[in-house]
């Protein structure tokens, strides 16, 4: 079941969040953030998540009573950008990875941002990161890469790699 987060329900998952967040950090998610992870930095940043639902979608991924992944999206802001957004941290426990999760969250979030009047999306990873391909199989455009974009856990820098979709 896929759920979108009020601030409530982030409230009663927001340990299955740290969990996830760290999880995903440790088996090798470029999304923000280096190994080691504090724990009041991914407490903290959960905490700004809730407080950002004006204009942010999270989604949360549960089956049988555990949270198995989550997906956001910021909604831009400005009077000229309001017909697009950007997906942030697609996250997959590594228990649950293998099985179209995050094929599923990524259909849900297409859904939301439609929804909500955003036709165009944009996002980043790793270049050469799993994740591109299933971008590319869900049919987002590739617009190129930023060589060095990314410093990784052990301080070399890594290139990112931008993609579009126009939902329209």
């Amino acid at each position: 079941m896929i759920l979108k987060a009020t601030p409530e329900l982030i409230a009663s998952w927001h340990k299955q969040l740290q969990e996830l967040l760290t999880d995903s950090v440790q088996h090798g998610a470029s999304v923000g953030f280096l190994l080691p992870l504090g724990a009041n930095e991914v407490v903290e940043y959960w905490d700004t998540v809730q407080q950002d639902l004006k204009n942010r979608i999270l989604l949360l991924l549960i089956e049988e009573g555990q949270l198995q992944g989550s997906v956001q999206l910021a909604l831009a802001v400005k009077a000229n950008a309001r017909h697009r957004a950007e997906v942030q941290k697609l996250l997959v426990h590594s228990r649950a990875r293998k099985r179209g999760l995050a094929r599923q969250l990524m259909e849900a979030l297409e859904a939301e941002a439609l929804a909500a009047g955003r036709t165009l999306l944009v996002l980043d990873t790793l270049e050469g990161d799993v994740a591109s391909s299933l971008y590319a199989s869900m049919n987002y455009q590739l617009a190129g890469v930023i060589p060095g974009y990314v410093a990784c856990n052990d301080g070399h820098l890594e290139g990112t790699v931008i993609f579009y979709k126009n939902l329209a």
